[in-house]
């Protein structure tokens, strides 16, 4: 290594290098398969009729390629919320801060679309026992929260935030066990239902194979939660510095996660298919899909007759979402507490109990959370909004990345990606194509979440909440509001601008086809705009030295950080 290299390379973390291949691809594949497996197939089917198993695959291509992209990035600086903390590096203070918003946008929704999941398999549960009790919880027909639902959601998240008020740190040392129970369920699943409901000739029966054509396909990936189901590769990116093999593992364990993902989530959404009874399939998928939507799964196993499946899935809908909901309300308050060490937020959300756990950031976790459930009253709702905060998270490591080869290029890297340079800004496009894909009736409220953020950074540097000093640099972050606006603005004139009923609702001066040409050159615009106003590389090696003591004063604090 040149003496350069060694100047541009991250303090040492003190940091073990112990975990191999297997353990990397464990950790990712683990927060690959949750909870969304339960809800994917059956929306899948609903958005793209069995064409749904081409969008699973585009939906794992679009993944892997913001995976490696992640992968270089964390081994370089490989700090917990590293995905969150790479535009900070990169671009300054207001890119920072904004993407650590989107970062806490999409940690804090994913409580409330835990909690769903869980409603809705038990009121599948109870009207299928009779019961009166959760009966009542979701319209059926839309799947849309009920007032005594809404009740019942808020109950569950204060019971989440009790918990969390105590301490996490049992969940923490359950995680492994947590995760062998949410792969296993799934496979179990797909074997059972193979080998006793699997009817082939399904796939040929009611409408077309692609009954939405290609816009359906892309459509599902959003908002039937395919996207949403395959997050989770950034585990093995924040273990880099803990990697034996670095250059060699992290591409294998991204790369293998995502496959093991979409193999999972393919043979699901095949056998949810087979497995449903010749009389259940009605003149659409739609339809069709329909009749299981509050507990997709468990009722195909019950429809055929495979009832011990039925309750060990009832069961899953339980410890699963249950488990993600818990860590992730830490892990929203975690994401506070970062934001206002670094000065955006208020002092306040860094007050702790005794026990290190962040009070006020779990309480403004628990009130968003809960106010979700009104404009996001189902899990279709929800997730649309989930994956597109995500997406827009993850949009921020493209840039960062291209930022990154430019300002120090001869920094450590302990893998860097293979034609990084093309793999970069495909990224980017990549992102914001889901984000165009999601629809304009989800970006506006995900625009008005963005707003709220700004409004509350700006005011905290008004009112003076926060001293510590921020290193704004809006010259670096000159790109952002028209990134933001433009891409908003296409959308709006897209024909992704439908009503409740799916059509066009806008003034569609983009059709079909031309706004994802116009979202790709407008990227690109974006992309290399941003590149070359990033920070200089005294500033990026400046803020790497003060993150990576943010991010040990972190751990000393509340120590460490809760996997998913």
């Amino acid at each position: 290594m040149t003496t350069t290299e060694k100047s541009l390379t991250l303090p040492d973390t003190g940091l073990k290098r112990q975990i191999g291949f297997i353990g990397l691809m464990w950790a990712s594949a683990g927060s690959i398969i949750g909870s969304g497996w339960l809800y994917g197939a059956e929306k899948g089917l609903a958005a793209a009729g069995p064409a749904a198993i081409i969008s699973w695959i585009i939906g794992a291509a679009a993944i892997l390629v913001l995976a490696l992209v992640h992968a270089e990035l964390g081994g370089m600086y490989p700090i917990a919320g590293g995905t969150a903390r790479f535009p900070h590096l990169a671009f300054g203070g207001v890119v920072g801060g904004s993407f650590g918003w989107f970062s806490w946008l999409q940690a804090v929704t994913v409580s409330p679309i835990e909690v769903m999941a869980m409603m809705g398999y038990w009121q599948s549960l109870a009207r299928t026992e009779g019961w009166s009790f959760g009966a009542h919880w979701q319209d059926p027909k839309t799947e849309i929260l009920t007032g005594s639902g809404i009740v019942v959601a808020i109950i569950i998240m204060a019971v989440f935030t009790a918990i969390n008020f105590f301490s996490v740190r049992v969940l923490a040392n359950t995680n492994s066990a947590a995760t062998w129970w949410k792969i296993g369920v799934p496979v179990l699943a797909i074997f059972v239902l193979a080998i006793f409901s699997f009817h082939g000739s399904n796939f040929g029966a009611g409408e077309s194979f692609a009954p939405a054509g290609f816009k359906g396909v892309l459509s599902a990936l959003p908002t039937a939660g395919i996207v949403f189901a395959l997050l989770g590769f950034e585990q093995a990116d924040q273990l880099a510095g803990e990697s034996s093999n670095p250059k060699r593992d992290i591409p294998r364990a991204v790369i293998g996660s995502v496959l093991i993902g979409l193999v999972i989530y393919l043979a699901l959404q095949l056998v949810f298919i087979g497995a449903i009874p010749g009389d259940h399939l009605l003149s659409t998928w739609a339809a069709t899909a329909t009749q299981y939507a509050s507990g997709p799964f468990a009722l195909v196993a019950t429809a055929a007759g495979v009832t011990w499946l039925a309750i060990v899935l009832y069961v899953d809908a339980v410890i699963s979402p249950g488990g993600t909901g818990l860590i992730y309300f830490t892990a929203t308050s975690r994401v506070s507490y970062g934001l206002s060490k670094n000065g955006y937020f208020p002092r306040l959300f860094e007050k702790t109990t005794g026990r290190g756990v962040p009070w006020f950031g779990l309480i403004i976790a628990w009130i968003f959370g809960c106010v979700c459930f009104l404009p996001f009253p189902s899990w279709q709702s929800l997730v649309s909004l989930i994956t597109s905060a995500s997406v827009l998270m993850y949009a921020g490591a493209p840039l960062a990345f291209g930022a990154f080869r430019k300002r120090i290029p001869n920094a450590d890297r302990p893998f860097k990606l293979p034609g990084g340079q093309v793999f970069a800004p495909i990224a980017f496009i990549v992102s914001n194509w889901i984000i165009l894909w999601t629809g304009w009736s989800t970006d506006w409220k995900l625009g008005v979440c963005i707003a709220i953020g700004m409004a509350i950074i700006v005011l905290n540097r008004v009112f003076r909440l926060n001293s510590t000093p921020v290193h704004f640099n809006w010259k670096s972050a000159q790109w952002l509001f028209p990134y933001l606006i433009g891409l908003g603005l296409i959308v709006f004139l897209s024909d992704w601008n439908t009503d409740a009923d799916g059509k066009v609702a806008g003034p569609d001066v983009l059709p079909f086809g031309w706004d994802m040409i116009v979202t790709a050159i407008f990227s690109l615009v974006i992309y290399y705009w941003a590149v070359n106003t990033s920070v200089s590389t005294d500033a990026i090696l400046q803020m790497a030295e003060e993150t990576a003591a943010h991010a040990e004063q972190e751990t000393a604090e509340l120590g460490e950080p809760v996997g998913h």
